[in-house]
């Protein structure tokens, strides 16, 4: 089969690799029919995460049960399935609990030995504890088949960013960072209720989408002036909630800066540098709650996803770019340049 790989910082290849075959009794082979391009990715595209030559890559997404190990139950070939960005075995305390991202024998797709998501097919360890069962007519829409891709990450991140923010019905809610997952989480504050949504972005196509997501207001400013727009917003107290969706040292500055007194800020924009951006004597005099990690999305999936069947969320605008697989290489400079917001892959 022909799957993404990465060479070297700004190289990505598309080649032939071996098929992907069930190896153990819990296996399932799937053919994607959608996956998608990452901002998480950029940082193994930009060299700041390290990969081995050759390395996979891809976490996002969904296809079609090609062959199933004896011990599958849950799933037959031909199902339509969406995968959450790790792999969980179902059965241990912490995917019980809901945290399916701290299995002991989970991963993550792409790391070294497993496949990716950007490729024809990949094999699926413990299906029966990591896939969801999609409706099998949705194969055949290529809008919702869209924006059912968005639940195997962007879409249970920003649920996880607003949950992690406390966000309440008539909250006001401040979202740092209009990319996919701030965009996201634009779409979960406002399905949990929340009253007024400030969404901080620059860029009038994303701030767009932000506003038909339901946000009421947008600053454009960074830093400090972006602190003065936000409280001027909410008469000097800053916001019930905010989501920092970013992952560096000036957007936790600016998170912590608008959050009301006794607010909360929900993270899961990918650390990078981001620790400096913290200061617990500011945030314990304030009662400032932090909250949030990586998201387990395989925790929010059944949730989220009668709503986006429904049509009662609709995540697919994020997607502003497609690409056959031969594309991707191109889609990765697309969103490295912010030419492109999200990318998505058509194998």
């Amino acid at each position: 089969m022909r799957a993404t790989t990465i060479h070297a910082p700004f190289d990505m290849r598309v080649e032939d690799v071996p098929d992907p075959v069930v190896q153990e009794p819990t296996d399932v082979v799937l053919r994607v029919l959608r996956a998608c391009i990452c901002g998480s990715d950029l940082w193994a595209y930009r060299g700041e995460a390290v990969r081995q030559p050759g390395q996979r890559i891809g976490h996002e997404f969904l296809g079609i049960v090609e062959a199933a190990g004896s011990d599958v139950t849950g799933f037959a070939v031909g199902d339509l399935v969406v995968a959450p960005f790790v792999w969980s075995d179902g059965t241990c305390e912490y995917c019980a609990e809901g945290l399916q991202t701290s299995c002991p024998r989970g991963g993550f797709w792409g790391s070294v030995g497993s496949d990716g998501g950007q490729g024809e097919a990949v094999r699926v360890p413990f299906a029966d504890g990591t896939l969801v069962k999609l409706p099998a007519d949705a194969a055949s829409d290529d809008r919702l088949l869209t924006a059912l891709l968005a639940l195997s990450d962007v879409l249970g991140t920003g649920h996880h960013a607003a949950l992690g923010a406390g966000v309440t019905k008539g909250s006001t809610v401040a979202v740092v960072g209009d990319g996919a997952v701030g965009l996201c989480g634009v779409l979960a504050a406002k399905r949990l209720g929340a009253e007024r949504i400030i969404a901080l972005g620059r860029h009038a196509a994303r701030t767009d989408i932000a506003r038909a997501f339901g946000a009421t207001d947008v600053v454009a400013e960074r830093g400090e002036a972006a602190e003065a727009a936000v409280r001027e917003l909410t008469g000097g107290q800053g916001a019930h909630g905010v989501i920092e969706a970013v992952g560096t040292e000036q957007s936790m500055r600016t998170a912590v800066a608008i959050a009301r007194d006794g607010g909360s800020i929900g993270y899961v924009g990918v650390p990078h540098g981001s620790g400096t951006g913290l200061d617990l004597s500011v945030m314990f005099d304030r009662n400032i709650a932090l909250r949030g990690g990586v998201a387990p999305v395989r925790a929010y999936i059944p949730e989220l996803l009668p709503d986006v069947l429904a049509g009662t969320i609709d995540p697919s605008p994020v997607f502003d770019l497609t690409v056959g697989l031969d594309g991707v290489p191109a889609g990765y400079k697309a969103m490295d340049e912010r030419t492109a917001l999200k990318v998505l892959v058509k194998p």
